[in-house]
């Protein structure tokens, strides 16, 4: 049997479009990724009961307390003593600014209180604390 082509039609893929539906590929990815901004690890939450999410993240400072007495500011390990200083400037560009407190649940209390008064040494007093929902 021998087969013949009919026609003058080519046998090759059309790859003019290629570059086209690469590139849009492209932006849906990038449009439709979300990164995580700041995440420490080996942070283990307390549990609660009754969870509150904030709808709003526009305006959200993080700050980290370890296990270990580290004390995280957007994934940089500070000092007690820096926190004042650090938030106070943070609060006067941002007014409505809220610091959301992730401690760990094997963190001393006594260092979390310490966090807590240098808080409220920077006038920072709009606070919520971080929690894992209990399942």
């Amino acid at each position: 049997m021998n087969f013949k082509k009919k026609g003058g039609v080519a046998q090759s893929i059309p790859t003019g479009s290629m570059a086209d539906i690469t590139f849009l590929l492209l932006i849906f990815f990038m449009v439709s990724t979300v990164f995580v901004r700041f995440r420490v690890s080996g942070i283990i939450l307390p549990k609660a009961e009754k969870v509150e999410e904030l709808k709003k993240r526009r305006h959200i400072n993080y700050l980290w307390v370890s296990a270990d007495r580290k004390i995280f500011i957007d994934d940089k390990v500070a000092n007690i003593d820096d926190v004042a200083g650090i938030f106070y400037q943070r609060r006067v560009a941002d007014p409505r600014m809220v610091v959301s407190v992730k401690c760990d649940q094997r963190a001393p209390y006594g260092l979390i209180s310490s966090v807590l008064e240098e808080l409220r040494k920077a006038d920072a007093l709009r606070i919520n604390f971080a929690t894992d929902r209990k399942r």
